[in-house]
């Protein structure tokens, strides 16, 4: 028997509500990179003193101004994505999908372990999200479990909507932990400030945990009852559930694949470019040197660069065979297209806002009004509102930091405490914005206006209690 609209929960009509809102008026992620460019370009030019010709130079240079960092970014994901599609990997997250006995069990299972990884890798954490979120909706079918397949994705999503920044791949604690990092040479810091005061310290753990069982909470109660879940089969073809492939690369073909190259007969060449040996011993190269670095430097030593190089050299250990691991490298370029082709065009928009001195408005237009007890909730609201137009969140701390930590400085605030208030901000409104979904869309299925719904409402919930959570937990 169907029930009927009043046997719903307040949170599942609103759920609902936006759902189906946003499923009919959200365009696509590139056309919703072109609409922001124009809003920008627009407020730039009324707002502040940059020309009609002048913003759109702005725009232009901004295309090519963080080209190392978005390689940074780009190597993030890949690195992420080819370890979580190890055919091991993949099998202990089908294992995983087995567990929960309902549908709402399986979206806060989902969402729990996305948050969780992003905390370690945020390109880690997006993939084993994606494919965790498709393998448990594609079990649950088998099992008869009914599950919303939309907010199923949303909580694939969640780490980065939540956790991301507070963690280990966090872009602005590691750029404050990078030596000569842009805000020493600005004379905003005497020198580095090491990760035990930004991501390890307890403030930032205790945000963390809260945060991950409060959203655990939101996705069981915003989760529909089953019979008016929507199943993964209303997004993707039955047919299509048999096979194991996805926009990574069918990882049983692989499988077979590898094996069936080690046993053929083989010329030179291709010996040696599938020698266990050869990855091997790079591999092992690689692994004693992140080794090393963090025995001399201690947890200090993380940074963006150290988190790639660690992550690059943990694929090739798994992998072994550098051809094996060159073509798994080849099937990440799939999901990571989509960044790649929109990272530009938000680059462009970063480019009208710094240079114009719009970023730097809408930051200090908000810090403006903060106090010594409110600025941690300002940070993060200036960071909110900023990431929805940049949504790089170490290219939005090089132009929001300044006036960040400038203004925490005024009200004897410290450096790190501000930036983990910042960070929250950057990551929550990937909730909004579509640009980092593109990978868990492409593995998921799912189109960005049937699950945003979700995502939106998620954002909602979480602001009252992260404002909160920003006000009372002390540093």
């Amino acid at each position: 028997m169907t029930s009927s609209a009043t046997d719903r929960s307040a949170l599942e009509r609103m759920g609902d509500a936006m759902a189906t809102w946003v499923e009919r008026w959200m365009p696509s992620p590139f056309l919703f990179a072109i609409i922001l460019t124009y809003v920008v370009y627009i407020a730039a030019v009324i707002g502040t003193d940059a020309g009609v010709f002048e913003a759109v130079e702005f725009w232009y240079d901004g295309f090519w101004a963080f080209l190392t960092f978005a390689m940074q970014m780009v190597l993030v994901l890949m690195t992420g994505f080819v370890v979580a599609y190890h055919p091991r990997v993949n099998a202990g997250i089908r294992r995983l999908s087995q567990l929960p006995s309902s549908g709402k069990q399986a979206v806060v299972l989902v969402g729990i372990v996305s948050m969780a990884l992003a905390w370690v890798h945020w390109g880690l954490g997006l993939i084993i999200g994606a494919i965790f979120a498709r393998e448990m909706g594609k079990t649950a079918h088998q099992n008869g479990i009914d599950v919303h397949y939309p907010l199923l994705c949303v909580a694939g999503y969640m780490g980065l909507g939540l956790t991301w920044h507070w963690g280990l791949s966090g872009s602005a604690p590691l750029l404050l932990a990078t030596e000569g990092n842009e805000f020493i040479e600005m004379g905003l810091l005497e020198g580095t400030i090491p990760t035990s005061q930004t991501i390890l310290h307890p403030y930032a753990l205790t945000l963390t945990v809260l945060s991950i069982a409060f959203a655990a909470v939101v996705l069981y109660l915003l989760s529909p009852a089953p019979e008016r879940s929507r199943g993964i089969t209303e997004y993707i073809p039955e047919s299509e559930l048999l096979e194991t492939s996805t926009d990574g690369g069918d990882l049983k073909a692989a499988a077979e694949e590898s094996t069936e190259t080690e046993s053929k007969p083989q010329v030179p060449a291709e010996r040696i470019n599938n020698s266990r040996l050869m990855g091997g011993l790079i591999a092992l190269a690689g692994i004693v040197m992140v080794i090393y670095t963090f025995a001399t430097l201690g947890l200090d030593a993380l940074d963006l660069n150290i988190v790639n190089f660690a992550f690059l050299m943990a694929g090739v250990a798994i992998y072994t065979r550098p051809q094996l691991y060159r073509e798994r490298f080849g099937d990440a370029s799939n999901a990571a297209a989509g960044v790649i082709l929109l990272f530009p065009f938000f680059a462009g928009i970063q480019g009208i806002m710094a240079s114009s001195g719009l970023a730097e408005m809408i930051a200090e237009g908000l810090l403006a009004v903060s106090s010594p007890a409110t600025f941690p909730i300002f940070a993060w609201l200036a960071a909110a509102v900023t990431n929805m137009f940049i949504p790089s969140g170490g290219g939005e701390w090089i132009i929001l930091g300044p006036s960040v930590l400038e203004a925490a400085q005024s009200y004897d605030i410290p450096a790190a405490h501000a930036t983990m208030a910042y960070a929250v901000g950057d990551a929550h409104t990937n909730l909004l914005n579509p640009f980092w979904a593109l990978p868990l869309l492409a593995i998921t299925k799912i189109k960005a206006r049937e699950m945003f719904g979700y995502a939106i409402a998620m954002l909602v919930l979480l602001f009252p209690f992260l404002a909160i959570m920003l006000y009372v937990v002390p540093y």
